[in-house]
């Protein structure tokens, strides 16, 4: 099977690595505890009542759940590096917009893919409706996307450079 673009994660190799630590970690010391907590609840007799039994069950389903999206992630990964400043949206840049080119109603965001998603800035997907208006757009460009209601909005891109988080 090809991958075409959108099959692709882009990721810096400081990201790459902080997922395959975490990968690592859910499934060696983690998936151990969990099962150690499982046995434990087991001895404490009927499982049907038993509610650390199921906490501790409920925990592992999540974890094999963090464990699998982890896996596909790094399997479809590219590792590369921080986009060219040269202002063309595109992942991994950090991009402001207007609104119907209202200079007043402006967001700034990352785009990017969740797993690069912090605090301190909100991350919109490449995949998304904005993110696919925006992406291969230029400073002082305008981009359309489609709502969730059918109809089109309008954007100017006037910021964008590359996240150096």
């Amino acid at each position: 099977m090809t991958q075409t673009s959108e099959d692709v994660t882009w990721l810096t190799q400081e990201a790459y690595t902080k997922l395959k630590e975490e990968l690592a970690y859910l499934s060696g010391p983690a998936r151990e505890e969990v099962t150690a907590k499982i046995a434990a609840a087991r001895e404490e007799g009927d499982l049907r009542e038993n509610g650390g039994y199921h906490a501790a069950k409920e925990e592992q389903g999540k974890q094999e759940l963090r464990i699998r999206q982890l896996t596909q992630l790094l399997e479809k990964a590219k590792v590369g590096e921080a986009p060219a400043d040269d202002g063309v949206v595109e992942p991994g840049m950090v991009v402001t917009i207007a609104f119907d080119g209202d200079e007043d109603d402006t967001v700034t965001f990352l785009l990017a893919s969740r797993e690069y998603a912090s605090t301190d800035i909100e991350t919109y997907s490449p995949q998304s409706p904005l993110g696919t208006g925006v992406n291969g757009k230029k400073v002082g460009e305008d981009a359309e996307y489609e709502l969730p209601n059918g109809k089109m909005a309008s954007v100017r891109i006037l910021t964008a450079e590359p996240y150096t988080g």
